[in-house]
């Protein structure tokens, strides 16, 4: 089974293409099979495994030209991923023929714009998706309020059971998101052991019914912060796409950033921006390709379950 090894910023994906060989997508092994590539030790190492497919009837009535299905390495699926479904534009245009822009992609949040350059070697080195708009009422997010303890403002919330943590402000890019913003500036080394308490702890809490995606913020200036990220599903990562838009229409509502900004991740820049009329957000990093391989198309090793 052929597949290829991809990334946004770091945020690193195994994908196959479901186009080429449509069987793939019904794989009933595939939460297993993405535990087993993602595995940094026993497999190909990532924070999980993306299927490029064709799009469902609903997506081509709607401009589709392919579909994203996400699953985090920990097997679970996802709605979305900023960064790869950038990357699911590259693969299409660069091993799928697939050309114009924007080069819209199916996705769990609906069907995503994506605008691409193309560098001088004829290969997608960068996009602009539009993210849609985001999802700030509760239930929606989802968040239970009944679990969180109203804060100084509307829309802030405060975790009762998670002494000295900040106000956290909730916001879904068709996946859900909580944000922390500190007033300090953040000290990678230190924030990255602080997350790796803090974020499997929130990520479970019973205020998101399903989990959530963990950001500590710093605003910079109103034009540039610094974020660091416990996804969903995968822990620690260099950089999360959606996650970067939360965090700019959070700091957008608490008065600390512009309508665009360029948000400083471990793994590099990602620019956001919240438009005013249109209410989108629009986020804009690289995609790249790391290398392709074939992974042995057999059952997924019991030990693989386990990774």
């Amino acid at each position: 089974m052929k597949f290829v090894k991809m990334h946004g910023l770091g945020n690193d994906y195994v994908y196959l293409d479901a186009v080429s060989e449509p069987g793939l997508a019904s794989r009933a092994d595939l939460a297993a099979l993405a535990r087993a590539m993602s595995s940094r030790h026993r497999g190909v190492g990532s924070d999980g495994l993306i299927l490029v497919c064709s799009p469902t009837a609903a997506g081509v009535a709607r401009g589709a030209k392919v579909r994203m299905r996400m699953f985090n390495a920990d097997g679970t699926e996802s709605e979305m991923c900023g960064n790869g479904v950038r990357c699911v534009a590259k693969f299409a245009h660069d091993r799928l023929g697939i050309r114009g822009t924007p080069l819209n992609v199916e996705t769990g949040r609906g069907v995503l714009a994506i605008d691409v350059v193309v560098g001088a070697d004829g290969l997608v080195a960068s996009a602009t998706v539009d993210m849609g708009e985001p999802i700030l009422e509760p239930a929606r997010v989802p968040v239970d309020i009944s679990k969180l303890t109203a804060g100084s403002v509307p829309g802030r919330f405060v975790i009762p059971d998670a002494k000295g943590l900040p106000e956290i402000i909730a916001v879904s890019m068709g996946n859900p998101h909580v944000v922390i913003f500190d007033e300090r500036p953040l000290k990678l080394p230190e924030v990255l052991g602080f997350m790796q308490g803090l974020g499997p702890r929130l990520e479970r809490h019973p205020a998101f019914p399903q989990r959530a995606n963990i950001h500590l913020a710093h605003a910079i200036s109103k034009t540039e912060g610094f974020m660091v990220t416990w996804e969903r599903g995968a822990g620690i990562t260099q950089a999360c796409g959606t996650g970067a838009c939360a965090v700019l229409v959070a700091g957008v509502l608490s008065g600390r950033f512009d309508r665009a900004a360029s948000l400083r991740l471990p793994g590099g820049v990602l620019d956001v921006r919240w438009d005013e009329w249109s209410q989108h957000v629009f986020m804009t990093g690289p995609a790249e390709e790391v290398f392709e391989g074939v992974w042995p198309d057999q059952s997924v090793p019991q030990s693989a379950l386990y990774a």
